[in-house]
């Protein structure tokens, strides 16, 4: 599908990063991101933006790009779904089972700051 030049030029995303991983983000996105200590319902400010997208210009960071943030509420904290790993060492005798649920936060990007 080809988007026309118009519908391109008023699309705006950027990359960030947070929590050792990179996301892709649109205003208005919703996003699952490892936790964060901010309370829900407070506006939060990520300033790792790797790359941002805006009237078809494109700014990539080396490695951030400089005055550029993206603005976002929380929305909740939860936790992630269980993971879980069976370890064992054949006739031996030994077998473990561990299981792990990530801290998560949800929030909603409501703004792309830059000054371009």
């Amino acid at each position: 599908m080809l988007l026309s030049p118009s519908l391109l030029k008023d699309f705006m995303y950027a990359v960030v990063e947070t929590g050792g991983k990179q996301y892709r983000v649109a205003p208005g996105d919703t996003l699952e991101i490892e936790r964060i200590e901010t309370d829900a319902g407070q506006p939060v400010t990520l300033n790792r933006v790797l790359l941002v997208a805006r009237e078809g210009q494109l700014s990539v960071g080396t490695p951030t790009v400089a005055n550029a943030a993206v603005v976002a509420d929380v929305v909740e904290h939860f936790r992630g779904e269980k993971k879980v790993a069976f370890k064992m060492k054949r006739r031996k005798g030994y077998h473990k089972t561990i299981g792990h649920r990530q801290e998560l936060t949800r929030i909603k990007i409501t703004d792309i700051k830059s000054s371009k």
